[in-house]
């Protein structure tokens, strides 16, 4: 069962080749990304169930070295994260307006996943790295309330490695604002 995820950001390309075949090596996981971001840096993304994810992440930090900028393995992984990440997600109408940004791609997939968990939210967009300097941000909505504790859900997640960089709730935003973000 394909449950959990696991993330393993790189300051190296070429480490990150070696890291993606360290991974794949060893256990059963599914390769879901596997490429270079900005500011020429590499992610991969590996799924497939706890414990394969667990091996695979900890065979990549190992093969990774000193080019590991980040990691995670999230079990349990809240569906709302894949259509937001791939920017899928259609919403209904624009509410309250949360922001998180982080300095990396892994602590932010890890941030949106503890928002999206903790209130009655909606993840709009998760954007990785690309033209962000390597960066990455993500946006939810739902209700002033909602948002704003899942911001903070997210973002203490986010700074426990020192990552964070900015978290906004806007109570009530532009519609305009919507199709910047989406």
């Amino acid at each position: 069962m394909k449950n959990s995820i696991g993330l393993i950001e790189l300051t190296s390309i070429a480490a990150g080749f070696l890291v993606s075949d360290a991974m794949l090596k060893a256990a059963e996981v599914e390769l879901l990304l596997s490429r270079s971001i900005c500011s020429g840096k590499y992610m991969v993304m590996v799924a497939g169930d706890v414990a394969a994810v667990e091996s695979a992440v900890a065979a990549g930090n190992e093969s990774g070295n000193f080019s590991v900028i980040d990691c995670f393995v999230i079990p349990n992984v809240h569906e709302a994260v894949f259509p937001a990440i791939s920017g899928t997600t259609k919403i209904e109408a624009l509410e309250a307006l949360g922001i998180l940004e982080s300095f990396s791609v892994a602590s932010l997939i890890e941030g949106a996943d503890a928002a999206v968990k903790s209130s009655d939210v909606q993840l709009i967009e998760i954007r990785l790295a690309m033209a962000l300097g390597g960066k990455a941000f993500c946006t939810l909505t739902g209700d002033v309330a909602a948002v704003q504790s899942a911001v903070d859900a997210g973002a203490a997640i986010i700074g426990q490695k020192g990552m964070l960089v900015n978290k906004v709730v806007i109570a009530s935003p532009r519609p305009e604002l919507l199709n910047e973000t989406v």
